[in-house]
């Protein structure tokens, strides 16, 4: 399961509406998932791959090595 490693970010679920979202409209179910990279990083000293979003990795949250 796509999951980020440091903000444990998943997939969401929701409705998807059409344009108009009128009351009378068709809803489907759909998914939004997680806009993940593989980094390498420094964990416990040793580098390591592991998968982090997009907004956690902007942020300066993840040392790079």
């Amino acid at each position: 399961m796509a999951k980020c490693a440091i903000c444990e970010k998943t997939l969401s679920h929701g409705n998807k509406l059409s344009i108009t979202r009128s009351h009378v409209s068709n809803r489907a179910s759909r998914t939004w998932k997680p806009n993940l990279r593989t980094v390498k990083t420094i964990v416990d000293g040793q580098p390591k791959k592991i998968k982090v979003c997009a907004k956690c990795l902007c942020s300066g949250k993840v040392k790079r090595a």
